[in-house]
């Protein structure tokens, strides 16, 4: 008897889910963030390095593009993202600075938030930040003008 009430609620929770799933409207004009690539590999990059990179996209949409938030998945990840909205056939660059004084391989993800046709996207980057080199020391005389 149990048995058949847990199915039960089972059926039900489920076919009441997928009928919510069905009611959401759906814009046809909404914006479309469309990116050249989402993912940008770094490569190699030496210790405390350059770890700026860009993220371009236009707007395919029929409405202004709209970026609530870009959230990066840790601290060593910082994101700045255009705050104006990008009017259709716009364009836009989303900048990331990674900090690459961390040595190793790296996967990090950036989670954006808009108003777009997929409301919520994730870019990557990666890469593999060198250790940093040892130089022996050598004193060098500062030459002595004559």
């Amino acid at each position: 008897m149990k048995k058949a009430i847990f199915i039960a609620m089972g059926l039900l929770c489920l076919f009441t889910g997928s009928a919510r799933a069905q009611t959401i409207p759906v814009n046809p004009n909404a914006p479309v963030m469309t990116f050249q690539s989402r993912v940008y590999d770094y490569g190699t990059v030496p210790y405390q390095g350059n770890g700026i990179c860009e993220f371009k996209f236009s707007n395919t949409g029929k409405e202004p593009l709209i970026i609530s938030n870009v959230q990066g998945s840790c601290g060593c990840i910082v994101p700045n993202y255009p705050k104006e909205p990008i009017r259709p056939g716009g364009t836009g660059v989303i900048k990331v600075r990674y900090d690459t004084g961390r040595v190793g391989v790296f996967e990090k993800t950036l989670t954006i938030s808009s108003n777009a046709s997929e409301p919520s996207i994730v870019i990557r980057v990666k890469g593999k930040v060198l250790p940093p080199v040892q130089i022996d020391s050598v004193i060098v005389a500062p030459a002595v003008p004559r």
